[in-house]
């Protein structure tokens, strides 16, 4: 026997030499890759661990020792050499399609399972292909029952397999994610878990499972959609009698104050006919909606009333009773050390109003044209800073704020509605009459004017020094 003319020496040199080399270059590949983290190395592994050692072996087996074709260890070697070409060959498709997928791409929205769907069906067939060539096995009759058993699967459970698909139809196109705000039309909340059967929506009043299915097949509201400023939007009656432009004035400036309103972002109010207008006002995000609107609806009603304008068709306020005036003046006439020939004058002059809880009564950097006394209720001062407010005092039924309305000055504090708030409104000419016979009640506004200025200019000292030990940490 010549080794050369046979040919199997060749076949022992090339695989005694060339796979130890072979798997030292895979080896040194495999370190770089590794070192850079790239998803690659899963592919270089089973090549070098598995594919050559398998495909060096039924190489001798097959070539090297001339074994017959037939003989069963190369087939069983051809077999598993086989599979594991399958297996690289999906390792590195996966690779070269979802390894490097940018963030928001397609790759990265479509769901795991149906990636290893089409991997299982992918090996099926390699594997029917590869006993075929290597065993000469029939498997189209296997294929066909296969085919057969699965539509008569699929036609069982096809309800709870539709709201799989769909679950999985959702999960890919990822028309929402945790955290945003649905509207269903039925359910209002926020996702809290989506998974391949149902969304879990938190309500807030509990936590609403809805079936993929039903989403699938209707139309909802991502409110979370686009991202930047969410608008909550009402429809407000007044009486066709009320002025449309100063309802609209009232519309706007009741939402200046409103705490869920983005700053910069001015609330709109439109006209519609009939008494009816329509708000939007920019909040934070959809998770205030229904917070913003209650609270405004309920400032509304207080300042409608203020203005003697009729929401919902009525302008009538409870303080406006008669009687109810020289009550207030029991409460705040020791404050104005008034006498019996003073009242009167008051009483013509002067009115109640009340405030909603949170309203801003007074604010910062405005010369107030009247002094309000308390009547009931309490209100509070603050100061704004870093950003903030802050509670610097407050005040009690009988005290007065606004009093710098005296000297021309501008107020340095805000004045906020701590409790539902009455206040008797007085003019400012009444007051400077009264104080021009008292000079103990001007001493003692100008010493609250003094102290005002003091608490205000030390709450934003106080502010700093916080926010520079904020800082420093």
């Amino acid at each position: 026997m010549d080794p050369l003319r046979d040919g199997w020496l060749w076949w022992a040199l090339a695989i005694g030499l060339g796979v130890p080399i072979l798997l030292v270059v895979l080896t040194e590949i495999l370190g770089a890759l590794v070192r850079r983290g790239s998803p690659a190395a899963k592919t270089v592994r089973l090549l070098r661990n598995w594919v050559v050692p398998v495909g060096a072996l039924l190489a001798v087996l097959a070539f090297a020792s001339l074994s017959p074709a037939d003989y069963v260890w190369v087939r069983i070697v051809a077999t598993v050499f086989g599979f594991l070409l399958i297996l690289l060959l999906l390792s590195a498709l996966n690779v070269g399609v979802f390894g490097n997928a940018r963030e928001g791409s397609w790759q990265q929205r479509i769901p795991q399972i149906f990636v290893q769907i089409a991997q299982l069906i992918l090996i099926v067939v390699g594997v029917a292909l590869l006993f075929q060539w290597v065993w000469d096995a029939d498997v189209g009759g296997l294929i066909a029952a296969l085919g057969v058993t699965s539509i008569v699967i699929g036609l069982a459970l096809q309800n709870a397999v539709g709201g799989v698909i769909s679950g999985l139809l959702l999960l890919f196109e990822q028309p929402f994610k945790i955290g945003d705000w649905l509207d269903t039309g039925s359910v209002q909340g926020r996702v809290t878990e989506v998974n391949w059967r149902a969304v879990h929506i938190d309500t807030g009043s509990g936590i609403q499972i809805v079936p993929n299915s039903t989403l699938s097949g209707a139309s909802f509201t991502n409110k979370s959609l686009p991202a930047g400023p969410f608008s909550a939007t009402t429809t407000v009656k007044f009486t066709t009698d009320d002025p449309p432009h100063e309802v609209v004035a009232l519309l706007a400036e009741v939402s200046t104050s409103l705490p869920m309103r983005i700053a910069d972002q001015p609330a709109s109010a439109e006209y519609l006919g009939g008494g009816a207008y329509t708000v939007t006002l920019p909040i934070q995000g959809p998770d205030l909606e229904q917070r913003a609107l209650s609270l405004y609806l309920s400032w509304l009603w207080y300042a409608a009333r203020r203005r003697g304008l009729a929401l919902d068709g009525d302008a009538t306020d409870p303080i406006a009773e008669p009687g109810r005036l020289e009550q207030a003046l029991d409460v705040v006439g020791p404050t104005l050390q008034l006498r019996p020939d003073d009242r009167e004058r008051v009483l013509s002059t002067s009115r109640l109003e009340r405030y909603g809880i949170g309203e801003i009564v007074i604010p910062a950097g405005v010369v107030p044209d009247e002094i309000r006394f308390i009547v009931q209720g309490r209100a509070r001062f603050t100061a704004d800073a870093g950003g903030g407010r802050l509670d610097v005092a407050t005040a009690e039924p009988g005290d007065y704020v606004g009093q710098t309305a005296l000297t021309r000055e501008k107020a340095t504090l805000t004045v906020v509605a701590a409790d539902v708030l009455t206040v008797l409104v007085m003019p400012l000419d009444t007051v400077d009459e009264l104080v021009r016979t008292r000079p103990r009640l001007a001493g003692e506004i100008s010493t609250s004017i003094e102290l005002r200025r003091k608490q205000a200019a030390d709450a934003v000292a106080s502010a700093g020094t916080v926010a520079g030990a904020i800082q420093l940490r």
